[in-house]
C-alpha cells in the first residue's frame, strides 16, 4: 500500500515552491517600460495589418505610394523629450502630402471607434483631445524619455516606420519619395527601436522582409 506524504514532506515542497517563486518574480515583474514596449509592438503589427489589407495602389494616381500606412513618433506639445506616436495614412489635401499625422488621416481605434490611434502631439491633434488614445503618449503614460531608431532604420531625425502592401517594412519620409520604391528604402537588416526611461531601456526589433515585430 502506497504511503501518503508526511507533513514534513509537504512543508518541504511548499518551501521549494516559495523559493522558486521568489527567484523568478524579478524576471517576470512588469514595468512601465516593458508595458510601453508591448503596446508599441502591438501597434506596429496593426500598422502592418492595415498596410496589407488597404493597398493604396491606384494607377490613376502617380503619387499613390505616399498614402501607405505608417507609424510615426513625435515630440508632444508638452516636452521635447516626451514622445507620442500615431498611425496614419498621409493624404493629398490642403498643402498636399506633408508627412504629418493630421486628424483626418489617423486610423480609428478598432477597440473604440470614438477614438483615434494617436497620442497627439502633431497636426493640431493634442493628447488632451477626448478622441486621442492617451496611452499612445508614451511619455506621459509610461515615462518614456527617448525613442531611437537604430540598425536597418537608423536615423538621428526620422522616427517613422512604413509598410508596403506585402507587409515589408520601409524607412524614410515617404512623402518626399519620387517613386514607389526608392533605392535602399526597403529595410534590409533588422530595424531596432530603442525606448528609454528612468527604468532603463528596451529594444523593439522589426525584421526585414517579414516585418515581424518583437521585443529583444
Amino acid at each position: 500500500m502506497k504511503k501518503a506524504f508526511t507533513m514534513l514532506e509537504l512543508l518541504f515542497v511548499l518551501v521549494v515552491i516559495g523559493i522558486l517563486a521568489a527567484v523568478m518574480l524579478p524576471e517576470t515583474k512588469s514595468t512601465k517600460l516593458r508595458e510601453a514596449a508591448i503596446q508599441v509592438v502591438s501597434h506596429i503589427r496593426y500598422t502592418q495589418h492595415l498596410a496589407m489589407i488597404d493597398d493604396k495602389f491606384d494607377k490613376a494616381d502617380a503619387a499613390w505610394y505616399k498614402k501607405r500606412w505608417q507609424l510615426i513618433f513625435v515630440n508632444t506639445e508638452a516636452s521635447s523629450n516626451q514622445y507620442a506616436y500615431s498611425i496614419y495614412s498621409d493624404a493629398n489635401v490642403g498643402a498636399g502630402f506633408d508627412g504629418n499625422p493630421n486628424f483626418d488621416e489617423l486610423a480609428l481605434d478598432p477597440m473604440d471607434k470614438t477614438k483615434y490611434l494617436s497620442g497627439g502631439g502633431s497636426g493640431g491633434f493634442m493628447t488632451s483631445d477626448s478622441r486621442a488614445n492617451k496611452n499612445m503618449n508614451i511619455g506621459l503614460s509610461y515615462g518614456i524619455e527617448g525613442v531611437d531608431f537604430k540598425g536597418g532604420c537608423a536615423s538621428p531625425t526620422v522616427r517613422r516606420l512604413t509598410f508596403d502592401h506585402l507587409g515589408r517594412p520601409m524607412q524614410g519620409t515617404i512623402h518626399v519619395f519620387n517613386t514607389s520604391y526608392e533605392a535602399n528604402k526597403l529595410i534590409q537588416t533588422r530595424c531596432e527601436i530603442v525606448l528609454t526611461s528612468p527604468e532603463g531601456g528596451v529594444t523593439i526589433a522589426i525584421e526585414p522582409e517579414s516585418g515581424y515585430a518583437h521585443i529583444l
